[in-house]
């Protein structure tokens, strides 16, 4: 799945177009497979159990994803498909 579409599912972004504005203007880390690497863009795939890094304002979200998702649902539904590893609460 697309990184893009994965934090708007999530909720980490009110619409897609912000999403990908975002990981094209301030990139994202992403750890796969114990292999930490610098995207900035977003179309960048990925999958349950990669660790997404975002900087956010002054804020630095680490993530890791859980589930994809097969929709945006309601918020209760987006907390399902991540964990905050550290940064904002």
């Amino acid at each position: 799945m697309r990184l893009d579409v994965w934090l708007w599912r999530a909720r980490f972004f009110k619409t897609r177009t912000l999403a990908a504005g975002h990981i094209r203007g301030h990139g994202a880390r992403i750890t796969h497979d114990g292999l930490t690497r610098r995207v900035d863009k977003p179309a960048t795939a990925i999958t349950a159990g990669d660790i997404v890094t975002l900087a956010r304002g002054a804020h630095i979200s680490t993530i890791e994803i859980l589930d994809l998702g097969t929709r945006r649902g309601p918020p209760a539904e987006a907390r399902d498909l991540y964990r905050l590893l550290e940064g904002e609460t």
